[in-house]
């Protein structure tokens, strides 16, 4: 079989991938990128975060981005009844970015992909990796097979990164998986011609809408530049039991349940099939091993109620190539101390928050009618992705949001 070299491979070509392979090009290091699919390819995962902007930046893909033309974004709003509550990203505890932008996964992964390449990176799409073998004192070397034809090769490199995203290619083929804390959540979601003309409607911010009945169901609307929006409901999956079979139609009558919801939406153009995703919650007995890393999704996903999910892509991907350059100039790294820690840290204050959203406390905090200002800055900036600023009490010790929870409900 032939092998092919080079300085480090990459497994996936989203948003991690694509960032982590153009951060080290920028240093002049020979790329492999494998990528399952053909981009573009539909994604979940639409609204960005303002924290994700400063890795994009540092990849040099930020004008690639900003030319795309997606729909700009400044916060996030939360509608509960009729209660309703917004927050501004440029008003936060944390500097740095407080805008990004909502967008269409198919075209934003590609254009960070192309820009990657752009910059030298060798990405390659349809190809499966079948077979990874890593160990101390070997270089990993990935065995692929090109799925539009052609004969299986290996790639072998000083370093490999698994950026699959939910495909989770190292922890299946390493048997690294480890069953998530979270209970098993799906999610059913589709693209509509939205037709939204209430005034009060914020297209700059994505709209987080809770069941009337059941505080843990929700629903997302993230509107994009072109007139149309993502739709989604993310439940417990028994929760969908009682709904047709259907996706778009199950969609349909759970946005029927919610007044406020199906008020906005009364005009618009279900022209998209609904789909669905079931048991995406996901955790690994470790974000390393020897020669490789796993990056975003791939190691870790929580659950998609704070978008939470490119910003740690990316944030990893900084750290992954951080510690691979630190590693090439001679140094010792650690990486449990120097990768996994710093990762989870942010990862830690967002589950905080994730596990308090259903739990029904966090709405309890952000719909109160006496909410001190710094406190709420503070929120803001962890909503806003700012997830590893420890100067943030709540990123510092994640279990004080509970004790909020405990004085809004008091």
């Amino acid at each position: 079989m032939r092998v092919e070299t080079c300085d480090v491979c990459i497994i996936g070509a989203g948003p991690s991938g694509a960032v982590a392979a153009a951060l080290l090009r920028q240093q002049g290091l020979a790329v492999t990128v494998l990528e399952q699919q053909q981009f573009p390819r539909f994604s979940i995962g639409e609204s960005l975060l303002p924290q994700s902007m400063e890795y994009i930046q540092k990849a040099g893909l930020l004008q690639d981005v900003v030319e795309a033309g997606f729909q700009y974004k400044n916060g996030a709003a939360f509608r509960r009844g009729d209660k309703r509550t917004a927050f501004d990203f440029r008003d936060k505890f944390s500097c740095g970015w407080g805008t990004t932008y909502q967008v269409q996964r198919a075209t934003f992964d590609k254009v960070l992909a192309d820009g990657a390449a752009k910059a030298g990176a060798d990405i390659r799409y349809r190809q499966q990796v079948t077979a990874v073998a890593v160990g101390e004192g070997q270089q990993p070397l990935v065995t692929v097979q090109p799925l539009e034809g052609g004969e299986p090769y290996q790639v072998q490199a000083r370093h490999l990164l698994d950026a699959s995203g939910f495909g989770r290619t190292l922890p299946r083929l390493l048997d690294l998986e480890f069953p998530s804390q979270f209970p098993v959540r799906a999610a059913t979601f589709t693209h509509v011609q939205d037709g939204i003309t209430d005034p009060s409607f914020d297209r700059n911010k994505i709209l987080v809408t809770v069941h009337p009945e059941h505080v843990d169901v929700w629903f997302w609307t993230i509107p994009f530049s072109n007139g149309r929006c993502s739709l989604g409901v993310v439940a417990r999956a028994e929760f969908f039991a009682k709904y047709p079979a259907d996706a778009t139609e199950r969609l349909k009558a759970i946005v029927a349940e919610t007044p406020t919801l199906a008020t906005l939406l009364e005009n618009a153009v279900w022209d998209t099939p609904a789909n669905e995703l079931k048991g995406y919650a996901a955790n690994v007995k470790s974000l390393w091993g020897p020669g490789f890393a796993l990056l975003g999704n791939a190691g870790e996903f929580l659950d998609p109620v704070f978008s939470s999910g490119v910003t740690i892509a990316v944030r990893s991907a900084d750290l992954a190539v951080s510690c691979i350059l630190r590693e090439r100039a001679g140094e010792t790294v650690n990486w449990e101390a120097d990768y996994a820690v710093p990762l989870r840290t942010g990862v830690d204050a967002f589950r905080a928050f994730v596990e308090s959203w259903y739990r029904g406390g966090f709405q309890d905090v952000i719909f109160h009618q006496d909410q001190n200002p710094e406190v709420r800055r503070m929120i803001s900036s962890i909503l806003a992705g700012y997830a590893w600023d420890k100067k943030n009490p709540y990123v510092a010790k994640p279990e004080r949001m509970a004790t909020l929870e405990a004085l809004c409900a008091a």
